[in-house]
């Protein structure tokens, strides 16, 4: 069982980059978990000086349940999760199912910084994009799934999202196996990982 850890920054394209390896593969063959299932209730966020709920620090994952959940796959267990809709009232949560595969792909921000995580990653992935490219798809994501207005994005991209990375996420680049830009496209970087996966499925 090969265990494949993809982070970067906000906005680098993680999600997008794991669709299009996702749809390369079969669910017998690739099992995708992400952080994004894993934030603590609203409640137990921690609040800036300005009492606004910040996301994007490591206290807010419920890690322990994250690790758990990522060692079952490991052992060949399904896990069953309730989707996590942050503050979008008109999202109507799902409830997730993780197939056990030959391949797990754990995906997020902490991922890599969280050691307990990090020790049972094969493979270190970490996608990077210049800021601007970040923030321009930040405020997409927030404003359409996530219900922010753009003042609100703006404010958790300059106090939350960028001293985040830059003191804790992007130093991982240096020990990550990987890293791919994108700025632009990815394609030539799948089109690599997806035929070194393939090899190791036999």
């Amino acid at each position: 069982m090969l265990t494949i850890g993809i982070t970067g920054g906000s906005g680098s394209g993680k999600t997008f980059f794991l669709q299009g390896l996702s749809a390369r593969f079969t669910k017998e063959q690739l099992c995708l978990i992400s952080q994004d299932n894993y934030y603590k209730p609203r409640d137990q966020q921690p609040i800036d000086e300005n009492g606004v709920k910040n996301f994007d620090l490591p206290v807010s994952i419920d890690r322990e349940t994250f690790v758990q959940d990522l060692l079952k796959l490991k052992s060949g267990q399904d896990v069953v999760k309730k989707e996590y809709t942050f503050n979008n009232p008109a999202a109507l949560p799902k409830q997730l199912i993780f197939k056990a595969a030959p391949i797990i792909v754990v995906e997020g921000l902490f991922v890599q910084y969280f050691e307990e995580i990090a020790k049972l990653l094969d493979l270190k992935i970490f996608i990077e994009a210049k800021d601007h490219v970040k923030l321009g798809r930040r405020i997409k994501r927030d404003q359409i799934e996530r219900g922010y207005d753009l003042d609100d994005v703006l404010y958790r991209y300059q106090y939350h999202v960028m001293p985040v990375y830059e003191s804790l996420i992007e130093p991982l680049k240096h020990y990550a196996d990987i890293v791919i830009p994108n700025n632009s496209n990815f394609d030539r970087s799948l089109d690599v990982l997806t035929t070194f996966l393939r090899s190791k499925l036999g």
